[in-house]
């Protein structure tokens, strides 16, 4: 697992390539949404449990993190 869902900063995460195809893959043009940077500062699952709804519902969420765990 290349990246701690609960101790990983947003920010961070966003600036590896990978990450972004993946949150583009699943919710086109949220990686461009002005909203995205107040979230920048929490960890990744915070931004997730508070950006469900943007990203399109729980659905979505759990095949996030399931594609974002498997990176090593």
């Amino acid at each position: 697992m290349r990246y701690n869902l609960d101790t990983t900063l947003l920010g961070t995460m966003l600036a590896d390539p990978e990450i972004v195809a993946i949150l583009e893959k699943h919710a086109p043009g949220i990686t461009r949404n002005p909203m995205i940077s107040m979230a920048k500062g929490m960890t990744a699952n915070q931004a997730l449990v508070m950006g469900t709804p943007v990203l399109g519902g729980q659905p979505v969420v759990d095949a996030l993190r399931a594609e974002i765990n498997a990176l090593s």
